[in-house]
């Protein structure tokens, strides 16, 4: 295996190859507010990294297509919490917490690791393969010790990449709440439908309300008709819709099997698949939101957990409690499906 390093002052405003091979092109640049990016391209397309910057996943394009959802950020921002750079496909939620904290809740959305600057990166080449790596140390007085190592893995003329990451407990004696999302915010699909290995009961709405929710009357009015099945909830032909966002819940996923799959199809034929063990993500959570400024399909969001905070986690039993010098590793699979 070859390790190439990445360092972060050898990034320039100018496109830099930092590898290539007969397979893959990687290419690095900084966004104008000085942010790394890596994009990492195959003969099928392209995964953008901010590999300094949470392993954020800022876009992924395939066959022509960008995955990522619609939003109102030309390039990443600086900033200490997601929502303020949130145009990016995918992010890292956790890891102490996670979720849209409750009232009750003292930590930020989604945690502290999304934008959390990591310590270093590299790129790891072998065979068909390449993967970029990025590390990460959090450690507090009186509080936790641990570390983060993010990753996404590419294959030669593929468009399926793998989302991973380890989490090791670095405290010499104390365990440490951990809670996870692998945050993957898809693009809306028209008319487009949503498939899955579960049974046809398994996602069910979310009836409580979140803090940043306003509901309005047709809101509630679409709940009304999700629930009474007027409206189809694995179809998205009514849910320009849907602002505020509609979300759905499924628990206790690994009564239902070892792997869950879950797809989403467009009209023109180009399903959108996501697959995971449902050991290490036990709930799947769907975000659907279609406004002017802001057009998404999450399909499937696997977690550890609901993403409604900290305290909530704590009371439905689901907080992961990890032990002195324990590692756990979580690895999720998403893109186009192959024909």
């Amino acid at each position: 295996m070859l390790r190439i390093p990445l360092h972060r002052n050898t990034f320039t405003e100018a496109e830099k190859t930092f590898a290539q091979n007969n397979d893959f092109k990687v290419v690095g640049f900084t966004y104008p507010k000085g942010i790394e990016s890596i994009r990492i391209e195959n003969s099928r397309g392209y995964v953008e990294v901010l590999p300094f910057m949470g392993q954020i996943i800022w876009d992924a394009n395939f066959d022509g297509k960008s995955l990522r959802m619609k939003n109102m950020f030309d390039a990443p921002q600086p900033c200490r919490e997601i929502v303020d750079t949130y145009g990016c496909f995918a992010f890292h939620s956790g890891l102490l917490s996670a979720g849209c904290p409750s009232p009750a809740d003292s930590h930020p959305l989604h945690g502290e690791f999304p934008t959390a600057t990591m310590d270093s990166a590299w790129l790891e080449v072998e065979g068909k393969k390449v993967r970029i790596v990025s590390s990460y140390e959090y450690v507090q007085g009186f509080g936790a010790h641990y570390r983060a190592q993010p990753s996404v893995l590419m294959t030669a003329d593929s468009a399926l990449f793998d989302i991973d990451l380890g989490v090791t407990n670095l405290s010499a004696y104390a365990p440490m709440p951990l809670q996870y999302m692998c945050h993957m915010n898809y693009a809306f699909v028209e008319n487009g439908i949503t498939r899955q290995s579960l049974p046809d009961d398994a996602f069910q709405l979310r009836r409580s309300v979140p803090a940043h929710v306003n509901p309005t009357p047709r809101w509630t009015e679409i709940n009304e008709q999700i629930l009474s099945g007027k409206i189809d909830a694995n179809s998205l032909a009514e849910a320009k819709e849907f602002d505020p966002e509609i979300v759905y819940f499924a628990d206790n996923l690994p009564q239902y099997g070892e792997t869950a799959e879950f797809e989403l199809s467009a009209p023109d034929g180009t399903t959108f698949v996501t697959k995971f063990k449902t050991e290490s993500f036990p709930v799947a959570t769907r975000w659907i939101l279609f406004n002017a400024d802001q057009q998404v399909a999450a399909f499937v969001l696997p977690g550890t957990s609901r993403p409604e905070g900290f305290l909530a986690a704590k009371e439905a039993g689901t907080l992961i409690q990890l032990g002195a010098g324990e590692t756990k590793s979580f690895s999720v699979t998403t893109g186009i499906k192959e024909n």
